[in-house]
């Protein structure tokens, strides 16, 4: 049976409805050199979430993944809390960010290394509690990735492979979309099993469909962001690649949130952006461009809940 892995346990799929693939708790973006990093009180925390969460699931939200890897303040013992205040779903991840954000400790380790911790937070749980990571998030620069990135997606396919978590990868463009792509498939990766992050910030809807046919989901997750991503470009792009057929490759969220160590309140610079444009705006804009109920189904519900997903070992 195919599962969802979170804070509080394993998920059945089957019982899951609309899932949010990418959205943040809690974040520190000061780096893992600034004092006081990645720490963060769980109640304050859950007094400036619990509103917007609340207003998600009542909307019919049902899970949400944290994107916050080790070097932008993973802190469980936040998602812990929070998962113990809401109904939603929690899943955490395992993996680290982008090069300028790798802490020290990590920069010397070797992928095999970084996967065998990153198996353990997968199959045992993450910093000695019994919450386990339910995938794998890693990121590259803007130009990348940089030797150092590679190594953390080799790990990631290693990690995969001995535990099938899937490796979502912050990505910006087409470009270094596709030399993610070149690196898991030379290491062996089951391309199913993995999420091009930030899709949206590639115009070209034919690098979109290259990377479709080679078997990756692709992530628009900046649903709401109207501030930094053109809507309607968002919008133009997901209905292009429906209309070329992929929509078994498709996944939709916000990239919002979060709690922010170092901020006034912990609220981020930006504000504050909830989880709910996705079904107050963009699923209305779908069905005013003809998209069946059918298919913004898939797109929100099934495609999420199989991307993240636990799978059988195949015979």
């Amino acid at each position: 049976m195919s599962f969802i892995r979170t804070v509080k346990g394993d998920v059945p799929i089957e019982s899951l409805g609309l899932m949010l693939p990418h959205e943040h708790l809690f974040v520190d973006l000061r780096g893992p050199l600034a004092e006081g990093y990645g720490q963060g009180e769980p109640q304050a925390v859950s007094d400036l979430l619990q509103p917007y969460l609340d207003h998600a699931q009542a909307l019919g939200v049902t899970a949400l993944v944290d994107c916050a890897p080790i070097g932008v303040g993973r802190n469980i013992a936040v998602l812990r809390h929070l998962a113990n205040k809401t109904p939603i779903h929690i899943v955490a991840p395992t993996g680290i960010y982008k090069e300028a954000f790798i802490p020290p400790d990590k920069l010397g380790h070797t992928a095999k290394q970084l996967a065998a911790e990153w198996i353990n937070e997968i199959t045992t749980g993450i910093d000695g509690s019994e919450s386990r990571a339910g995938f794998i998030k890693v990121a590259v620069s803007d130009d990348g990735p940089t030797p150092l990135e590679v190594r953390n997606l080799q790990a990631a396919v290693l990690a995969s492979r001995a535990t099938r978590a899937t490796v979502g990868c912050h990505t910006i463009g087409g470009a270094a979309a596709l030399r993610n792509l070149d690196v898991l498939e030379a290491a062996g990766h089951d391309m199913r099993r993995f999420i091009w992050i930030h899709a949206h910030t590639e115009p070209d809807i034919r690098i979109h469909i290259e990377a479709a046919r080679r078997g990756i989901y692709l992530e628009f997750d900046a649903i709401g962001a109207v501030n930094w991503h053109p809507q309607d470009k968002l919008l133009q792009s997901v209905l292009a690649l429906l209309e070329a057929g992929w929509v078994d490759h498709i996944l939709l969220s916000h990239d919002a949130g979060w709690y922010e160590p170092g901020q006034p309140g912990g609220v981020p610079a930006g504000g504050f952006r909830g989880y709910t444009a996705l079904i107050e705006n963009f699923i209305p804009q779908l069905r005013a461009n003809g998209i069946s109920e059918t298919v913004i189904h898939q797109l929100t519900v099934t495609n999420p809940a199989r991307a993240m997903a636990f799978l059988p070992v195949p015979p």
